[in-house]
């Protein structure tokens, strides 16, 4: 039972409750509101004074591999961004990346973040188990994980930008994805682990495989994910080569539809947004890093107003080099009202894209993103109650507009992961270890 907090249900009637309480049971929310303490006999009670309850935050797009290259290319448009760390990224394995994924985790579950994809799409031939290496990590710190078999068949010698040493043939990238779908895919409610496929981008895969591979998520039923309109020069890259938008290029190609997400979406048109809204294909929203790099602003006012799908993620870790879930809501709010007025985006419309948004971009509604009866217990307790925070009487301002509070308890599936602000399932000391042992030994072999 947790009482006495301000619970913000992000519920379809937007309720907030004050000195309301919530109780778990068997994994999921069994009362919101007035609960009498004598029907919960045997209860652990945690007392949220001073606390907002809200529902777990969705990260809809992540790199965790780049955890352990982090700063590198720091001032450098995308393009030249990649250029620059593809070769370095073709020496990851295994052990980089199990280190990486857990420190990208933790980082992730002290934000706030209880459910996360990942989009992993270098596959080195001497890598090892990179995609079971990850998922490794996240039953570790028990996040639930929704991670991708990215890919990219189009190398540099065919006019893509990876070097041709991380590139797969169509048919061992097919054979792979099947293969992971097999292995870890559980398409139950109650599911931790959901596999999607995502070829990384239309600058590096070809249509072929783009076809192909939206022909075998929808035989295997599970969802597509890739980068799209996430820069000028993709546009004009589409347009040069393809005679079309990006979003026209996808959609040709059958990347239309509920089961299908986009990162970024940029620079979306009009048109664009209307074809989105229309087929309920998804966008993942990563203002931090599309600053970084210099992207530019994403359209979310326009996007959430339409009724695209719109969730937030942080990116990948060397183009946000912090990667903290509730930043990202911060950022979103930010970012909305630096292109369209004070009134754009709003605290409440910017946490239930953090939740609720997200929840329904990777196809978890019904189980996650909002606090009502029935509902899987992802929720995160939030102490307002330092000095960095009291005094501010609208708590969803102390949350999205000041800086990040300490998170008192958060919950997966009724498990706690986060007490006190520190991950209790793993010990961050030894990750952080393994996450520079990995980083030099890396940056050793790229030379």
């Amino acid at each position: 039972m947790i009482e006495h907090a301000h619970v913000v249900t992000v519920d379809p009637d937007d309720r907030e409750l004050a000195d309301a309480t919530v109780v778990i049971a068997d994994g999921r929310i069994s009362a919101v509101g007035e609960v009498d303490p004598a029907a919960h006999p045997g209860a652990e009670r945690i007392d949220g004074t001073g606390c907002v309850l809200t529902p777990g935050l969705v990260n809809t797009h992540h790199h965790l591999y780049q955890w352990i290259t982090r700063g590198l290319a720091a001032d450098h448009t995308l393009f030249d961004w990649l250029t620059t760390l593809y070769p370095v990224w073709a020496g990851i394995d295994a052990d980089g990346v199990r280190a990486a994924a857990s420190g990208g985790l933790s980082v992730l579950a002290r934000s706030g973040a209880t459910t996360t994809t990942d989009h992993h799409y270098v596959f080195p031939t001497d890598g090892g188990d990179l995609l079971g290496a990850e998922i490794d990590a996240a039953r570790s710190v028990g996040l639930r994980f929704h991670p991708t078999r990215g890919s990219m068949d189009l190398g540099r010698r065919d006019g893509g930008l990876p070097p041709d040493s991380v590139v797969e043939s169509i048919d061992d990238i097919l054979a792979a994805s099947s293969e992971a779908v097999d292995r870890w895919h559980d398409p139950s409610p109650e599911s931790m682990l959901r596999i999607g496929l995502a070829p990384c981008s239309p600058f590096s895969v070809t249509a072929d495989l783009l076809r192909q591979s939206a022909a075998l998520a929808r035989e295997r039923g599970v969802r597509l994910h890739t980068h799209l309109a996430e820069t000028e020069d993709e546009s004009a890259f589409c347009a040069e080569r393809f005679g079309c938008t990006p979003l026209e290029y996808m959609s040709d190609l059958g990347w239309l539809g509920d089961d299908v997400w986009f990162a970024h979406g940029v620079h979306f048109t009009d048109d664009a947004i209307g074809v989105l809204a229309r087929s309920g294909t998804g966008v993942a929203h990563c203002p931090t890093s599309n600053a970084r790099l210099g992207a530019g602003i994403a359209r979310t006012r326009d996007l959430v107003a339409a009724g695209v799908p719109v969730g937030l993620g942080v990116d990948g870790a060397a183009s946000n080099e912090s990667c903290r879930m509730l930043e990202e809501a911060h950022m979103a709010v930010m970012m909305a009202r630096a292109v369209g007025g004070p009134t754009a985006l709003t605290t409440r419309q910017s946490l239930r894209l953090a939740t609720m948004g997200g929840a329904r971009v990777l196809g978890r509604h019904t189980d996650l993103g909002s606090i009502e009866p029935g509902k899987l217990a992802d929720l995160v307790l939030w102490d307002l109650s330092t000095v960095a925070h009291s005094g501010i009487d609208d708590p969803l301002a102390a949350l999205v507009l000041g800086s990040q509070p300490p998170i008192r308890r958060s919950w997966v599936g009724g498990s706690t992961v986060v007490a006190d602000g520190q991950v209790v399932t793993v010990d961050a000391d030894v990750i952080a270890r393994d996450v520079e042992t990995e980083h030099r030994r890396l940056l050793e072999r790229a030379g």
